[in-house]
């Protein structure tokens, strides 16, 4: 069974997570970790669990949730994996960060890209992907069917959406993303987002203001 841990980081109170199954595997999930109590809190929960990770996945690019990355890679020597249409997005983090005060960003070296139908592995755990551009061009989620879970990015909130005023955004893509790909999940998915607390698909679709 897949256990999930959040961890609220950096200025923009981004969401990372942690899964990992009963065999110690571990993905993290846009490590958006930057000073060094951040970083501590995060390495202290792997090794307080005893945990391996395997592999960094991220939902999309954004500065928020990249800007750990680099270090976490080189700490635990695991690849990184993102969509091939958001490594422009990647790329460009180093031209602004210094903007938001984030002057020591490391850009990661992409090592593998991934798109809607592939599945990652950790354990015995799986999750697949979903293509859910709008607020990137290159966005995708993580879905477990067996537990009825969505770890979304900046796709869907509780009664609000992703914005869509950054490059590649579209609220029009967005919307279709939502109602085409999350809405087809049954009520009871449970939606881990990248920013404020979980919802579930059945409140959205019924409290969501963006898509009633």
């Amino acid at each position: 069974m897949i256990q999930i841990k959040s961890f609220v980081f950096n200025p923009f109170s981004e969401n990372t997570y942690v899964l990992h199954d009963e065999t110690g595997e571990a993905v993290i999930v846009d490590p958006g970790c930057y000073d060094k109590a951040e970083f501590q809190e995060l390495y202290d929960y792997i090794e307080t669990n005893k945990l391996k990770p395997v592999r960094i996945i991220n939902t999309h690019a954004h500065i928020d949730h990249v800007l750990g990355v680099a270090a976490v890679k080189a700490k635990y020597h695991i690849p990184f994996s993102l969509h091939h249409i958001d490594e422009p997005l990647l790329k460009a983090v180093k031209t602004y960060a210094s903007n938001y005060g984030f002057n020591q960003f490391d850009e990661p070296e992409i090592d593998s890209y991934f798109d809607e139908g592939d599945t990652i592995t950790f354990g015995d755990s799986s999750l697949r992907i979903l293509f859910v551009p709008g607020h990137a061009p290159g966005h995708v989620a993580f879905v477990n069917d067996e537990q009825q879970f969505v770890i979304g990015g900046d796709v869907l909130f509780r009664q609000s959406i992703g914005r869509t005023d950054l490059p590649g955004g579209s609220l029009e893509i967005l919307l279709d993303s939502i109602r085409t790909k999350l809405f087809t999940l049954a009520d009871g998915y449970t939606v881990y987002a990248g920013h404020m607390q979980p919802t579930t698909i059945g409140f959205e679709k019924k409290n969501n203001p963006f898509l009633n």
